[in-house]
């Protein structure tokens, strides 16, 4: 019951503060409301971008090795002429995993054509991505159907005309829709859809399926050389559940050493790819950039907090006499001290809260403009309101200090 009063009574006086004295007490708010603002607004950010890479970067799958000739992530030690010297994976690398590897759920051989026309009778698409795979592509990527199926083993093998597109694809040669079952056009030859991939929409890392054309390698190998440096052959490893990436990578680095003949002295000649590079470098860089709002966003806090102690310092003065007489009537010290510093408290929490709404109304326009979906977690809106708690204390703490250390008698002299 004492507490409420006391806090009753010290909302009462922050408000009495704010209302006699706007300018000021508006001017030292806005610092703490910016720098919440700020603060809170970087996070969401940041945690948003994090959270749109990583729905890109789990499409690669998290338990998937890509045998390829470039790193994802480039080493110092190795300069970029050592990795253009690098042999591109082969087919006969492909048959030796596949056959030797006790720990892959499955392996594929995959190329990528960029920009690429594709005809339908008079509609036609350009910058389409033609993909060529052999049969375990479905298991070493993570997609879904909106229409159709896969290939079957049967098709994979015998390189059969087939194919199966992307939404965007079927979109545009197929405004009515009914993709499934009708011939396209595609490098000089006819194929037969049998699937449609579902929309994914835009993605940040470019992972997308929405304008692909994915067909069986065999198929691909009667009309260019799937093994051309140019056309970006690569090998993907999924390792079976139960079995950490680690483990399939050891596997892998030893196969491919093995399959190349490469001695103990030798330096590999293969960069072994996976999600983690991404994922390890995405954290440090959003690391970087969360200390960066904040920082940025301190400066602001701190200024507000001066102002907020300015505040609680001219409120001790102008309240001396009613201190005096609370004392003199049996107040404790810890009373008057707790007043004061709720007082502070209660200023600063009324500037992050303003700053958390700003962030919420930013959101919410964000949403509308750009139809994206924004993170604002619950853990960045309490760190928010208890940041704000913080200030107030650390702003409040010594004029509260003083206040509760005035003589009674001196107190009610004073006028």
């Amino acid at each position: 019951m004492i507490f409420l009063k006391l806090f009753r009574e010290s909302f009462l006086f922050a408000y009495d503060a704010l209302r006699q004295n706007k300018l000021r007490t508006f001017l030292s708010l806005l610092g703490v409301t910016i720098g919440i603002f700020t603060i809170i607004s970087v996070f969401s950010a940041v945690d948003t971008l994090k959270n749109n890479l990583q729905k890109s970067v789990n499409k690669l799958g998290s338990n998937s090795i890509y045998i390829q000739k470039w790193p994802w992530v480039n080493n110092e030690d190795s300069p970029w002429w050592k990795y253009l010297q690098r042999p591109t994976p082969k087919l006969r690398e492909f048959d030796d995993l596949q056959r030797r590897s006790q720990t892959a759920l499955a392996v594929s051989y995959e190329i990528s054509i960029d920009n690429r026309i594709v005809k339908y009778q008079s509609n036609t698409v350009d910058g389409a991505q033609i993909d060529a795979t052999t049969h375990d592509h479905d298991k070493t990527w993570n997609f879904d159907f909106e229409d159709g199926r896969y290939f079957t083993e049967m098709e994979s093998r015998a390189g059969s005309p087939v194919t199966v597109i992307g939404h965007d694809i079927a979109a545009n040669l197929f405004p009515d829709g009914g993709a499934v079952g009708k011939q396209i056009k595609i490098m000089g030859r006819n194929v037969t859809v049998i699937g449609v991939f579902k929309k994914e929409g835009n993605d940040i890392l470019g992972i997308s399926d929405d304008k692909e054309i994915l067909l069986p390698l065999n198929f691909a190998k009667n009309v260019i050389d799937v093994q051309n440096a140019n056309y970006n052959p690569q090998i993907v490893v999924r390792g079976k559940a139960g079995i950490t990436d680690i483990e399939v990578e050891s596997e892998v680095r030893g196969l491919m050493r093995s399959i190349r003949r490469l001695g103990p002295g030798i330096e590999d000649n293969f960069a072994l790819n996976k999600t983690t590079i991404l994922s390890n470098q995405l954290d440090i860089v959003f690391g970087v950039l969360k200390k960066v709002g904040f920082v940025i966003g301190l400066f602001s806090i701190l200024v507000g907090g001066f102002g907020i102690a300015n505040i609680m310092f001219v409120s001790v003065k102008e309240r001396t006499n009613i201190i005096g007489i609370q004392k003199s009537l049996g107040a404790k010290n810890y009373f008057i001290l707790l007043q004061f510093l709720i007082e502070s408290v209660v200023l600063c929490l009324m500037g992050g809260i303003i700053g958390l709404s700003m962030v919420f109304g930013a959101t919410a326009a964000v949403k509308a403009a750009a139809d994206i979906q924004v993170v604002l977690d619950m853990s960045n809106i309490i760190f928010g309101v208890s940041l704000s708690i913080g200030i107030g204390i650390i702003s409040g703490i010594i004029p509260a200090y003083f206040a509760a250390r005035l003589d009674p008698v001196e107190a009610i002299r004073s006028n």
